[in-house]
């Protein structure tokens, strides 16, 4: 295990009717806030109404950025930093899933910010002061909530990156799983697939010695894999989403890579697909990941596959090491099918007219990842995932 320091400064609010503390989360940090906000949910829900209601009894000042997208674009971060700058915005509160409060995230470090904005999510070092953040989740899967990271794109250049620093984490995050009841089939199979993205790109590393990382990476799998479908079949099921909201935010809050850093590999592939066609990015990682584990089991690599057989799919200990890992890549697949996503990229409207250069734009992205990839590499896994 490699040395580590390890800060997670965000003040966690879970659980039913945590959404009182609101106001009081806010006005620690000023009484100018922009709420951020994407397409309308939460005005049909009622959040929308509690959130103003609350803001309002607390004395703070409310200007409003709405209609952020699902893979929020750089445009809807330009407006929310127009918007805190002439508003005198001094914290800014996201409403919603992942794509929200990544939006709010840079909005924040922009208004702080001398140039574009998009200059931060390139040289994410160019990010200093950031406005405070306060944030109320709507839906399990980024883990944005309790963390420095955020995804922008840019489609008038099919550019979808992510950035991160330490100063984007938000101050505090509201989480009541009640919240997520209203999310859809489609978007509660994602956000679990997400979830579990984000903790095999820390799980499978070289790093000898981080048993404890890896024993709670696959606790939390295993989380994903019992509560996932309760939650598909019964979506009011309180423990079923409290569990999947809470193991998204310890799946990448940095807890399970700490002294085990590896560079992530499918994120930066999935970031081309969904950058180029703008699918839902949960899928695009549930389609990638069994094609991505096929393709780098080998001699070097197929004890950590054993240990993700044995421990988290309970196959068989004393089978022959690759059947194990076969097994237990066969049970990812099937498992992201019974949730309900699809298993090809055709599914999905890609086919193979830009898979090269989404080959080439992906490598530029990836650290020095479980499996060093190429981007010939890159493109013999697009392919078999077509």
């Amino acid at each position: 295990m490699e040395n580590f320091v390890y800060s997670v400064p965000t003040r966690i609010y879970f659980g039913k009717g945590q959404i009182q503390n609101l106001g009081t989360a806010v006005r620690e940090w000023g009484g100018r806030a922009l709420l951020v906000y994407g397409g309308g949910s939460i005005k049909k829900t009622g959040l929308y109404d509690t959130v103003m209601r609350l803001l309002k009894e607390s004395g703070v000042a409310v200007t409003e950025l709405s209609g952020v997208e699902p893979n929020p674009k750089i445009t809807s971060v330009r407006e929310g930093v127009r918007l805190c700058r002439e508003n005198g915005v001094d914290v800014v509160v996201p409403v919603g899933g992942g794509s929200t409060i990544d939006c709010a995230k840079v909005v924040a470090a922009g208004a702080c910010y001398g140039g574009d904005a998009w200059d931060l999510v390139i040289h994410p070092e160019k990010i200093g002061k950031v406005l405070p953040v306060v944030a109320v989740l709507t839906l399990a899967a980024t883990g944005t909530e309790m963390n420095g990271n955020a995804v922008i794109s840019d489609r008038s250049k099919n550019d979808k990156f992510g950035t991160f620093s330490q100063n984007m984490k938000p101050k505090a995050s509201i989480l009541d799983p009640e919240y997520t009841f209203s999310v859809s089939r489609k978007q509660t199979a994602a956000g679990t697939a997400d979830i579990m993205s984000h903790i095999f790109e820390a799980y499978f590393n070289n790093v000898p010695g981080a048993f404890t990382q890896s024993r709670i990476a696959e606790a939390l799998l295993k989380t994903c894999i019992h509560y996932g479908p309760v939650a598909l079949e019964q979506p009011e099921n309180y423990e079923a989403r409290a569990n999947l909201m809470w193991v998204s935010s310890l799946a990448i809050n940095g807890l399970i890579g700490c002294g085990a850093p590896v560079g992530w590999t499918v994120h930066p592939m999935e970031h081309e697909l969904s950058a180029f066609y703008d699918i839902t990015h949960g899928v695009g990682l549930a389609i990638l990941t069994p094609h991505w584990m096929k393709y780098v089991l080998n001699e070097n690599t197929v004890g950590k596959f054993v240990e993700y057989g044995v421990n988290v799919w309970g196959i068989d200990a004393g089978l022959d090491r690759f059947e194990i890992a076969n097994r237990a890549i066969a049970e990812t697949a099937a498992f992201f099918k019974k949730l309900g996503i699809p298993a090809t990229l055709r599914e999905v409207g890609i086919g193979g007219e830009n898979l090269e250069v989404m080959a080439r734009k992906s490598v530029a992205c990836m650290g020095n990842g479980f499996v060093p990839l190429r981007a010939e590499d890159v493109l013999a896994i697009f392919r078999a995932a077509l």
